[in-house]
């Protein structure tokens, strides 16, 4: 009996080398992946963009530590993000964006120091960044679009200086944009559109670091609910081709400094409160397409300079307070086809000059002050197929050129509330409306 305690502690040291052995199994020279077999030490790129692929992502990818690229891209993935992900350290590239994940981002995912590129959007991730994200200095592409993620924006973002493309927008972050992004000056796409920044109890701002993104061509910060004004430094960004500032809360003018943007061919500012009249500098924006500065405040007059821009394809100044005359330059913007001034405080003639914007679509004057006749070179726009002239004081006789455009009259022509005397047309007789005519003849 003394012999068995004596040997009792060695049987037990024993049977625990015996099972650590069975436990510590070599790891797998190769992993099977969709019926194809894969070396673990040589597999160093996987591509299955676009596969139709369902499910939880396989955890025997997590066994390839030499993987330098991993697209599971647009496939229907689902489960969370395990954080076995940490595993691959050799990783540059990382794209899970545009499947079906839930859960929140795994810390582990800041073990991989060797990122350049890491997309996740178009899931449905929830939950903060976690802090781990903000180390991944190589990082050159970030991309979390689309998800549900919540919390701020922390400040370390600054630390991401090697960033040419940040993608944060249509997620569900809260506070301020913070300062420090402007330590990102090889940024040239920045998108935060869409998010809830500048909700709740800590409304946000646009910083006038903002205009230390010398490099930046892309800048979406639309739909945040941001307060403040534009920070005049935003004139600095002289290589923006896109600016997307609407619906928001901005208020303040339009500085002039914008004049500087000479690169810039979309501008996005609607739905605000900005205030004061438009600078004359937007004259210098020869490169403009779209200028969309609906529903504000902007008073004043339309400044001549906008004959400038002759490549402009779109002109919205609807529901503003703009006063004064329609500037004949207009007639300079051949290549406009859409052109919408409804519900401002404009008046005078529409100047005859209208008939050389011959690619015009859609010609919106509603609801404003103007005056006089409707000019007959409005029959050089064939191209039309809306016209809206109602609720002014127009006065006189509608030309009969009127009926060389292919409108709808019915659905798409107005122009009723008018001072318009008979007779009229005969495509437009059943059409005008009612007219004041006490002071026709």
């Amino acid at each position: 009996m003394t012999k068995m305690k004596k040997l009792l502690p060695l049987l037990s040291v024993l049977f625990l080398i015996y099972w650590g052995c069975e436990d510590e199994r070599e790891p797998p020279t190769e992993v099977t992946l969709w019926g194809e077999i894969y070396s673990v030490e040589d597999t160093e790129r996987l591509d299955f963009h676009r596969n139709e692929l369902t499910g939880p992502i396989p955890s025997e990818i997590w066994n390839l530590t030499n993987l330098t690229y991993l697209d599971l891209s647009e496939n229907q993935f689902t489960g969370s993000i395990p954080s076995k992900i940490g595993n691959l350290t050799n990783l540059t590239v990382l794209d899970l964006g545009q499947n079906q994940l839930t859960g929140s981002i795994p810390s582990k995912i800041g073990n991989l120091t060797n990122l350049t590129y890491l997309s996740l959007s178009d899931n449905l991730l929830t939950g903060e960044i976690p802090s781990e994200i903000w180390n991944l200095t190589n990082l050159t592409e970030l991309n979390f679009h689309n998800n549900d993620i919540t919390g701020s924006i922390s400040l370390k973002i600054g630390n991401l200086t090697n960033l040419t493309n940040l993608r944060l927008s249509d997620n569900h972050f809260t506070g301020s944009i913070p300062s420090e992004i402007g330590n990102l000056t090889n940024l040239t796409e920045l998108h935060i559109s869409g998010s809830d920044i500048g909700v709740n109890q800590n409304p946000g701002s646009i910083p006038p670091e903002i205009g230390n993104l010398t490099n930046l061509t892309f800048l979406s910060l639309g739909n945040k609910q941001l307060i403040g004004s534009i920070p005049p430094e935003i004139g600095n960004l002289t290589k923006l081709t896109f600016l997307d500032l609407y619906r928001n809360e901005l208020t303040g003018s339009i500085p002039p400094e914008i004049g500087n943007l000479v690169n810039l061919e979309k501008i996005f500012l609607h739905q605000n409160e900005l205030t004061g009249s438009i600078p004359p500098e937007i004259g210098n924006m020869t490169n403009l397409i779209s200028i969309t500065s609906d529903n504000n405040q902007l008073s004043g007059p339309i400044p001549p300079e906008i004959g400038n821009l002759t490549n402009l394809r779109g002109l919205y100044l609807s529901r503003n307070q703009l006063t004064g005359s329609i500037p004949p330059e207009i007639g300079n913007l051949d290549s406009l086809s859409q052109f919408d001034l409804n519900k401002n405080y404009l008046t005078g003639s529409i100047p005859p000059e209208i008939g050389n914007l011959t690619r015009l679509t859609n010609l919106d004057f509603r609801d404003n002050y103007l005056t006089g006749s409707i000019p007959s070179e409005l029959g050089n726009l064939t191209n039309l197929l809306r016209l809206y002239l109602d609720y002014n004081r127009l006065t006189g006789l509608i030309p009969e050129t009127i009926c060389d455009l292919n409108i709808n009259w019915s659905s798409s022509f107005a122009v009723s509330q008018n001072q318009l005397c008979p007779p009229y047309p005969s495509c437009i007789e059943d059409y005008v409306g009612y007219q004041r005519t006490s002071g026709c003849d």
